[in-house]
């Protein structure tokens, strides 16, 4: 596996950048100092979704990346079409395979060199068809989610919350009110950004909305009788993704267990002094992107290191990214969503220790 130094990271970044511009000398007039200086924090942004990818031993990481990165430069881009976008990706990726190949040993080069043949693979596969999700349209619950998303892009906060209110007085239980609904619109706003179909402050305005529909619940959560069990949860990284491990914890609770939400963490240090203080039955970690998966490996190593017998959930959009990777690190379960985990835990932990 390879691991670069910011220093070594920005002397293999230049040398990409200057030797693209040589090989394809169409970007001088295509792009202008601003694309040119976003090009370059690509690439650095590019090396070290690889560095993740090589780390922990996975390259779907990178490869899926590259899907992403081709379908949201297609949205930027406009003035570009899809042929000429893949084109310079594929370039791109082929100027890092050889740079790569002059700056690394050769067992960390022949590693990258295979990863980034598969990312050209994918890029010209995505460029024949380019897949949308249509999750958001389906199930029971769209038309509520479709009013919900309709509120926000008008700025229409209180119209929002009463579109939750209203779910719950027409008998919706909290917990599909929060995963099935709620969570959901913040997958497909989070989908609608990568595509740069809306603006950042409007995914930011959507989130802001939807922690204070979660609080609605919490008047009725926190009242109802607990069942004598913990659950602990934390999001992994520096990042302010902690929407989903929140409405983990407000299920749970709705479930009658004990919560401990820690928020984003960095380090193994804030969850181990948890762990200590609070004996939690369950830790559930959640990791949004890919960086820090790593992070989250070497969490999960520690806690099982002194906490052997102790359950270890993992989550979140990093992990679909990836080759199964959480079956290498010893976590008992891997979800999608917070019913999920509530019923895996039923079963496995209450049922499991012989409650009733």
């Amino acid at each position: 596996m390879i691991h670069l130094a910011d220093d070594t990271m920005n002397r293999i970044a230049r040398v990409v950048y200057d030797r693209h511009f040589e090989l394809d000398p169409k970007l001088h007039t295509e792009y202008d100092d601003r694309r040119k200086r976003l090009m370059y924090e690509d690439i650095l942004y590019n090396l070290s979704y690889l560095d993740t990818a090589l780390k922990v031993n996975d390259d779907k990481i990178f490869v899926s990346y590259s899907v992403w990165v081709y379908e949201l430069l297609c949205h930027l881009m406009k003035d570009l079409n899809g042929d000429r976008i893949k084109d310079q990706m594929v370039l791109h990726y082929k100027i890092l395979h050889d740079v790569l190949q002059e700056k690394l040993p050769e067992a960390e080069a022949q590693a990258a060199c295979q990863c980034l043949q598969k990312a050209m693979a994918a890029t010209e596969s995505q460029a024949i068809q380019f897949h949308v999700s249509d999750r958001f349209s389906s199930g029971p619950y769209a038309p509520i989610r479709k009013n919900y998303l309709n509120c926000i892009f008008n700025n229409d906060t209180d119209g929002a919350l009463q579109v939750v209110a209203d779910a719950e007085q027409s008998g919706i239980p909290i917990d599909d009110i929060l995963v099935e609904i709620l969570q959901e619109v913040m997958h497909e706003i989070g989908h609608l950004w990568h595509q740069n179909k809306i603006k950042i402050e409007q995914e930011h305005y959507c989130t802001a909305v939807t922690q204070v529909a979660m609080s609605q619940f919490h008047s009725t959560i926190f009242s109802k009788p607990r069942n004598g069990y913990k659950i602990l949860t934390c999001g992994v990284g520096s990042e302010l993704h902690e929407m989903g491990i929140r409405m983990v914890s407000d299920v749970f609770e709705n479930n009658g267990w004990d919560s401990i939400f820690l928020g984003t963490v960095d380090s193994g240090d804030f969850v181990m002094h948890a762990i200590k203080e609070n004996r939690p039955d369950l830790v559930g970690i959640s990791v949004t992107m890919p960086q820090y998966l790593s992070v989250c490996q070497d969490i999960v190593s520690e806690i099982r290191q002194k906490y052997p017998d102790l359950k270890i959930a993992v989550g979140g959009w990093a992990f679909q990214l990836t080759n199964e990777l959480w079956k290498q690190w010893g976590v008992d379960v891997k979800v999608e969503n917070a019913a999920e985990l509530v019923s895996w835990a039923d079963q496995h932990i209450i049922k499991g220790s012989g409650s009733s």
